[in-house]
């Protein structure tokens, strides 16, 4: 399951962090998943809750902001909001898409107690 391996290295990365600030505990955690991500949302954050049973983050809410996508189109010279990954532009119909955003996965914040 590839969603359980980035929750592996999410887990990692909040604990490490955490423990780095003196904190004794996570509560919170505030993910950037972008439409074009190729993760499922919904199976990251059951799997970083499963990962994190053990270790400082523990208990912790994970929240996921979802960026939309985002790609200039060489045809229409303009950005323009792809519906997927591979998929033509929404005005043209080409396929000359550079992606700009929503391919993107990190951490935004962390809250700690």
């Amino acid at each position: 399951m590839h969603e359980l391996m980035l929750a592996e290295s999410v887990v990692r990365l909040v604990e490490d962090t955490a423990r780095q600030a003196g904190a004794k505990r996570v509560t919170r955690v505030r993910l950037a998943l972008g439409a074009l991500a190729h993760v499922d949302p919904d199976a990251l954050l059951y799997c970083c809750e499963l990962v994190a049973r053990d270790g400082v983050a523990a208990g912790a809410v994970y929240e996921v902001d979802r960026p939309a996508a985002e790609a200039w189109c060489a045809n229409c010279l303009r950005i323009v909001v792809p519906a997927a990954a591979g998929a033509s532009c929404p005005d043209c119909g080409g396929f000359e898409l550079d992606i700009r955003a929503g391919e993107e996965m990190r951490v935004i914040d962390i809250a700690v107690a």
